[in-house]
């Protein structure tokens, strides 16, 4: 082909998915996580019910959408990683692709301790009773508890006590101690999963994105097929309705709190997986023509879609929970990890045909895990090969075998999660990785790409790959509202910032506190590094360093996508041939 209908960059052939349905199920796969089915439903209640919608529908149209197709356009147009990527777009910040990389990859060592805890409870659900059922196990520490349930429940033959499910996870599957002071020992039931849920995760990858391809089909799809049966079987249940109304019954009165706008803005960013590389890593294996724009449409509403889907599978089970204890709603709402663990195995303890849904229900939460978890790990492999490639395989001859090692960091990394006290450990890690760290990251790459970089040049990259300039709502979103919503929103969480903590009574000691900001730092550490090292590599006067280290290195000279035949070329060439 001629120069004109080459992609920019003179790269190697790069891997690429084999159908564009690959790439779209592994987006969505990843962006629908388990955050969708524990933390939405939630937020949705504690922030006003219906009214909620509102701010968040708002945040996925000013912020989500506009940034899911900038990451989109990223990774498709430089075929990079999101480290080099954003290296090409916006040198002196760097470090903010670093610091994405560093982000996933502390996300998916404990990511997959949740996976673990899944697999626990979908092992033990083929039991019968369940071990939650009965208030006589060794580790119910109170004996017969049922005293703690309400003298006036209508179906105390039915119901069973709620005090034996959360002892189930505390003090059976945790073993947990009073703080994160005692560590106490390793669960070495849990161990074994851990080892367990990283086979299952390198099994999914080691090939790249020719693997991740084949398993997407299954993981993207299988929850909603549970999602909506779950949902056909939850609404005939007594009490249903009463969640579903508590779960949309809008408080406008919310919609005045900043503090419910900063939830909103930050479930989105969370979600979709915006400032955690995965997104460009994904599409830097595209086609260099393929329609992203309509990819980013796909990905992002029906990720919305999944969690107001789940906020009716969730709230219909609790309706039904508080139905059957006769207390208010708000009384068993929960979030987190006590939503699935404790509330949810109690329901099905008492619903119809308990043994066919308890093992569907968690087998969904390992789907919904996993398919987040290879995106995550996958960036780090993306990164290690785009910065290292010919090296790394010198050393690890091929490409599965990186793939090992990586996947056995992340395992050596979770342990310190499945020791006694490890749920505080987990607490911690996820209060100052998946909170405080990722609005900073956020802040900075949108500053890098459309205020450094800018919106005109952006344009360029879409109009180079699609052929068409982007909509006046994406250049506005992009110019205006995204960049002030991110800073907003950093703004905020720094003024209401609390300290993490776990249940409503412990509160870490300060050195917890201060080993929380540290690993916050871990990944923010790189951005100030990057731009220092991009500034001192440079010659010249302080002034002239700083104008080369804004200036973009990414070829904007207007080309045309590869042609017909050259995309069959590079479809038939993986980057890095497992043969070899």
């Amino acid at each position: 082909g001629t120069a004109e209908t080459k992609p920019p960059r003179a790269s190697p052939p790069r891997e690429a998915w084999s159908r564009r349905l690959e790439f779209v199920l592994a987006s969505v796969g990843y962006a629908v996580g388990l955050g969708n089915v524990w933390r939405f439903p939630y937020l949705c209640y504690r922030s006003g019910g219906g009214a909620f919608l509102i701010p968040y529908i708002i945040m996925l149209f000013l912020c989500g959408i506009p940034l899911l197709l900038m990451e989109y356009a990223i990774g498709q147009y430089t075929r990079l990683g999101p480290v080099h990527g954003l290296a090409q777009i916006c040198p002196l910040l760097k470090g903010v692709g670093l610091a994405t990389v560093v982000i996933s990859f502390m996300l998916a060592t404990y990511y997959n301790v949740l996976m673990t805890w899944a697999l626990y409870y979908l092992f033990h659900s083929f039991g019968s009773p369940f071990p939650w059922q009965s208030c006589n196990n060794t580790w119910n520490a109170v004996g017969n508890c049922s005293t703690g349930l309400p003298s006036n429940a209508s179906d105390l033959k039915s119901a069973i006590c709620p005090l034996c499910v959360h002892h189930t996870l505390t003090h059976k599957l945790l073993e947990m101690t009073n703080g994160i002071e005692e560590v106490g020992g390793i669960r070495w039931e849990l161990f074994g999963l851990l080892v367990l849920t990283w086979i299952i995760t390198y099994l999914c990858i080691f090939k790249g994105v020719k693997s991740t391809g084949k398993v997407v089909y299954f993981t993207a799809t299988f929850p909603y097929f549970m999602l909506f049966a779950l949902l056909i079987n939850n609404v005939q249940l007594p009490g249903a309705k009463d969640g579903i109304l508590f779960f949309l019954l809008p408080d406008w009165g919310k919609l005045l709190e900043v503090q419910v706008w900063v939830n909103a803005a930050a479930q989105i960013f969370n979600s979709i997986g915006i400032a955690f590389g995965s997104m460009i890593s994904m599409a830097s294996y595209n086609k260099f023509s393929n329609n992203i724009l309509r990819d980013t449409f796909i990905v992002s509403l029906s990720n919305s879609a999944t969690s107001i889907l789940a906020g009716f599978v969730i709230f219909s089970g609790i309706g039904y929970m508080a139905h059957i204890h006769n207390l208010p709603v708000e009384d068993i709402a929960t979030d987190g990890p006590g939503l699935v663990f404790v509330v949810y195995p109690e329901a099905f303890s008492t619903m119809p045909v308990s043994k066919l849904w308890a093992p569907l229900f968690f087998f969904m939460l390992l789907c919904l895990g996993l398919d987040s978890e290879f995106a995550m790990v996958e960036v780090a492999v993306t990164c290690i090969m785009d910065g290292f490639g010919p090296k790394v395989l010198r050393v690890f001859k091929r490409k599965e075998l990186l793939v090992v090692a990586v996947c056995a960091v992340g395992f050596l990394l979770g342990i310190p999660h499945i020791t006694r006290g490890g749920i505080y450990v987990f607490q911690l890690m996820d209060h100052y990785t998946a909170v405080v760290s990722l609005m900073f990251l956020a802040f900075f790459e949108v500053l890098a790409v459309t205020v450094i970089f800018g919106v005109r040049r952006i344009c360029v990259m879409v109009e180079n790959m699609l052929g068409r300039t982007p909509h006046l709502y994406f250049r506005v979103c992009w110019q205006f509202l995204s960049p002030l919503l991110v800073l907003g929103i950093l703004i905020s969480s720094i003024v209401q910032y609390t300290p993490a903590r776990y249940g409503k009574s412990y509160t870490y000691p300060q050195w917890a506190e201060v080993l929380g900001w540290f690993l916050s730092l871990i990944s923010i550490v790189w951005i100030p590094l990057g731009a220092a090292h991009e500034i001192w590599k440079n010659k010249g006067p302080l002034l002239q360093r700083l104008k080369v280290a804004v200036t973009p290195t990414v070829d904007l000279e207007p080309q045309r996508a590869l042609s017909e035949k050259e995309e069959g070329q590079a479809e038939s060439i993986a980057l890095f041939d497992t043969s070899q």
